[in-house]
């Protein structure tokens, strides 16, 4: 089959082998690719290695073709949406707990393959960690992301009374409202955190889901709320940085991070059911939904990434194969 593989420099596109599914898991002919800045060399630190000869790619569409003997929610011709490894590829396996049913209404392939890392992460960092409440204020850090599009439209659906989002971008944080966005904040600003505060009267946000980290964190901690949350779910501002202790101990604030990496099958398994408990009614009924910034083909996934490094999309890049 084709896929995209890590070489020395660039991604090469190649001829490999056809994965075979475990028990487990689905086989599932890809038909679309959603990107996410963790395939790219280097994301997040040291932590995310990129290694040469494997196929990137944690989230996509396609059919299963296949189903391991262990595996009774699937069957061959379901059209899915999965999240794993090995996604930049004509054919990629899942295990069968962390693939979902596209929804029966006319959702495309790429439209699908958009939704479930953005759903799963979210939905774990605002509901299961973030324990987000009704009526409560909530601001999502790099919210012109595709997670972070998400984020918005989560806390909204879950009943968050005040719903900030931050970008450094005045085009992007204009679009923001249509995400379910109250105030758009420019991070840019030394003290933007004073522009939350003020919005708040003075009391801040209960809840803080950042995908930017060290550069952010002690104004996160500045707009946070006596005894307020902040998830930490991505380090895009590098993975250390300075952190106010005083401020933190001061305001009694509940600092949780969050990853995929060093979870088990069964915690990720859990993720999604409890996503899709929660979320599938508004999935299916198209409440929850990403833009999508530009499309390229799989033979194209060099440039792709390309353009996800340039951090002038909006939304989501896909690829097809």
């Amino acid at each position: 089959m084709k896929a995209a593989v890590v070489g020395e420099q660039t991604l090469e596109i190649r001829e490999v082998a056809q994965p075979r599914p475990k028990p487990t898991e689905v086989l599932v002919k890809v038909r679309a690719i959603g990107l996410n800045r963790a395939e790219l060399p280097g994301a997040y630190g040291s932590g995310h290695p990129r290694t040469s000869g494997m196929v990137p790619g944690i989230e996509w569409s396609g059919e299963v073709v296949e189903c391991g003997a262990e595996v009774k929610a699937y069957k061959p011709g379901d059209r899915v949406m999965c999240t794993g490894q090995g996604g930049y590829a004509e054919f990629a396996v899942c295990d069968w707990g962390r693939t979902a049913p596209i929804p029966a209404n006319n959702m495309s392939w790429q439209q699908a393959a958009t939704l479930p890392s953005a759903l799963g992460t979210m939905h774990d960092a605002i509901v299961t960690n973030g324990r987000l409440k009704p009526g409560e204020a909530v601001l999502i850090q790099g919210a012109s992301s595709g997670v972070g599009l998400m984020g918005m439209q989560i806390a909204k659906l879950k009943g968050a009374r005040l719903v900030f989002g931050t970008s450094t971008n005045d085009a992007r944080r204009a679009r923001l409202k249509e995400f379910g966005c109250d105030i758009a904040i420019d991070s840019r600003k030394p003290e933007w955190s004073e522009d939350v505060l003020k919005a708040t009267d003075g009391k801040g946000v209960d809840l803080i889901i950042d995908m930017v980290s060290a550069p952010v964190a002690n104004q996160d901690m500045r707009a946070a709320a006596l005894a307020g949350r902040i998830v930490n779910v991505g380090r895009l501002g590098g993975g250390r940085g300075e952190f106010d202790y005083n401020l933190h101990a001061q305001k009694r604030i509940t600092y949780i991070g969050v990853t995929h990496r060093t979870r088990s099958i069964e915690e990720l398994r859990a993720e999604v059911r409890n996503m899709r408990s929660d979320l599938w009614e508004a999935v299916t009924e198209g409440k929850l939904s990403l833009p999508i910034d530009r499309v390229f083909k799989l033979e194209e996934a060099e440039a792709a990434q390309a353009h996800m490094r340039t951090n002038a999309h909006f939304g989501k890049i896909v690829m097809l194969t």
